[in-house]
């Protein structure tokens, strides 16, 4: 797998731990010190990620963030103080795809980053990936969401689940499953995140014309509404 992997952390020493890693995963690592820098990296080097530090100076990486996603729908995993929960959660409903909490292993922040990279990429051709339910479709060759013809900006994260449940939306499935179909086994995901993506995406929808998306089966786990 490769990539461009734009970091931003005001720690030089951080900076030079992630980018060792990626770069010694195949990836090409860019580098951004403050949130202003980050903001030019991104318009002028068309980054894949990136990893962007939510506690800046000046500019904090929530405001970036918000930034970014003006325009561009790049893949961002927040790195967060292990003690920062309301900026995780705010991180995600803005527009993040993951978090990671310092301090944090290198090799776990590089899975992260293929996972996201994967969801991302583009299926493969034989692969049916176009789903319908009531006024909602998504095309995942072209990242597309639309209800009733609408489009729907999703972020890389909130599409994948989406397609999750869309690929069987008369099944419910555990927040376990959709962690594991979207990350794999090996990494750990709180159902913080899962739920943070999932309220994001009926907000969206509802805005959109579709109140009723994607039902909680008490107990149980989640499946498509009617929609």
């Amino acid at each position: 797998m490769s990539g461009r992997i734009l970091i931003v952390d005001d720690d030089p020493n951080i900076r030079e731990v992630i980018g060792y890693a990626v770069e010694s995963s195949g990836f090409t690592a860019m580098y951004a010190e403050d949130g202003l820098a980050a903001l030019d990296a991104t318009r002028g080097g068309n980054p894949d990620l990136i990893v962007l530090d939510i506690g800046l100076p000046e500019i904090d990486g929530l405001e970036v963030c918000r930034a970014v996603r003006k325009n561009s729908d790049v893949p961002i995993l927040f790195l967060t103080a292990r003690d920062d929960e309301i900026d995780r959660i705010i991180g995600l409903e803005i527009g993040g795809d993951d978090y990671v909490t310092k301090p944090f292993s290198p090799r776990e922040l590089v899975a992260r980053i293929k996972a996201i990279l994967k969801r991302v990429a583009p299926p493969l051709k034989e692969i049916e990936q176009t789903f319908a339910h009531g006024d909602l479709e998504i095309d995942a060759h072209r990242h597309l969401c639309l209800v009733a013809a609408q489009e729907v900006a999703l972020t890389a994260s909130e599409f994948a689940l989406l397609k999750v449940l869309m690929a069987k939306p008369d099944n419910v499935m555990t927040r376990q499953q959709l962690t594991v179909s979207m990350y794999g086994n090996n990494i750990h995901v709180s159902d913080r995140t899962i739920d943070s993506h999932i309220r994001n995406i009926r907000n969206k929808l509802t805005k959109a014309g579709c109140p009723n998306s994607i039902i909680t089966v008490h107990g149980v786990g989640l499946r498509m509404g009617t929609c």
